[in-house]
């Protein structure tokens, strides 16, 4: 299977499967000398682990980290970092009734057709179960660019779950984690959690937009043409399970925009070039700017959902398929996580 490493310089090769012994990611690229233990990692694990509330799959990992290679004396050496969790609470089981028949939405027919076989239980590979490897290289990612760049922050929150979307300003850290769903308007946050509540309870799911901002990016990263910024911070977040879409700065909004509107004026802030609006979202070029960069990532409804569906099966009968299980009514509140991560690997990855 190709397609399991992220990155040139920073580069990340995830592995393990939903229902197999581990999950876990080996980083190659990470300079020597950084500080860094399970610690430094844990707690972003912590954001996306299931179980962590009552709107997200009831599934029982605490997704303890442990670093098998790349480290010592508390500090990097250079060689490939080896990060993995052991999974404790997979009921494969609950897969036996459907090991035979394709979910609708889901990968188990693509994988049949490429692979000639698949691994039924929880999706396998292709199961959001292996996004904990993502936010693992991620935390890494973070803590070296936090050291070595001056102000650099990601930050990510849930915009909109259905057609209930947020009003964010001035967005902090501690905001975000204020609530189980990670949107930092209070109001629109309840109104998310009930939707959510209400969903599951009727065994349907719902997706929504999480937006993301990278801070404290230093002007010049990004290569043209086909190795921009924006680029690769696309094809990363389009490697998340279940996302849609992505845009980037003004995104689809721009097109309603005449250029006069949409152009960001450069002036000078004393000797730090500054642009008085941000529609190019900080990348000119596929080069960041300097600005703030910040984009959306849309999420489909989660594919699982615990109502009777038509399919077929694996000798194309039809059949009735019913789900059961523990399942995400809204992967966003554990994505957040997720697109940090990603944020932080291609920043890194460009920086080095």
């Amino acid at each position: 299977m190709a397609g399991n490493t992220f990155g040139k310089t920073f580069r990340i090769t995830t592995f393990g499967e939903s229902h197999g012994a581990a999950v876990g990611v080996v980083i190659d690229g990470c300079p020597a000398g950084l500080e860094l233990s399970e610690a430094d990692v844990q707690p972003d694990l912590d954001k996306r682990r299931p179980g962590q509330s009552e709107i997200v799959t009831p599934r029982d990992e605490s997704d303890e980290i442990k670093i098998m290679s790349g480290v010592f004396e508390g500090k990097t050496l250079g060689t490939p970092i080896m990060l993995m969790v052991t999974n404790k609470d997979h009921k494969s089981d609950d897969y036996e009734n459907i090991k035979k028949q394709y979910r609708p939405s889901h990968a188990d027919y693509t994988y049949d057709v490429k692979y000639g076989r698949r691994d039924y239980r929880g999706g396998g590979r292709s199961s959001a179960r292996t996004t904990l490897a993502i936010v693992a290289a991620g935390a890494v990612a973070k803590k070296y660019l936090s050291t070595t760049l001056n102000g650099f922050e990601v930050l990510s929150y849930v915009e909109q779950v259905g057609d209930i979307v947020a009003d964010c300003q001035d967005v902090k850290s501690e905001d975000v984690e204020a609530n189980i769903v990670r949107c930092p308007d209070a109001k629109a946050a309840e109104k998310m959690i009930e939707l959510i509540k209400k969903l599951k309870a009727e065994g349907d799911t719902v997706g929504g937009v999480i937006k993301g901002m990278i801070r404290g990016v230093p002007a010049g990263l990004g290569e043209p043409v086909f190795d921009k910024i924006s680029a690769d911070l696309a094809k990363g977040m389009m490697g998340i399970n279940a996302v849609k879409g992505f845009e980037i700065g003004s995104g689809f909004a721009g097109v309603s925009m005449r250029g006069s509107e949409h152009n960001d004026a450069f002036y000078m802030d004393g000797n730090n070039v500054k642009t008085r609006t941000n529609n190019s979202g900080g990348v000119q070029g596929g080069i960041s700017n300097g600005e703030e960069i910040y984009f959306r990532v849309a999420f489909k409804p989660v594919a699982t959902i615990m109502m009777e569906q038509d399919s077929i099966d694996v000798e194309h009968h039809d059949v009735k398929i019913q789900a059961i299980g523990r399942h995400d009514p809204c992967v966003l509140p554990r994505a957040v996580a997720i697109v940090d991560a990603i944020s932080a690997i291609v920043v890194m990855d460009h920086y080095l």
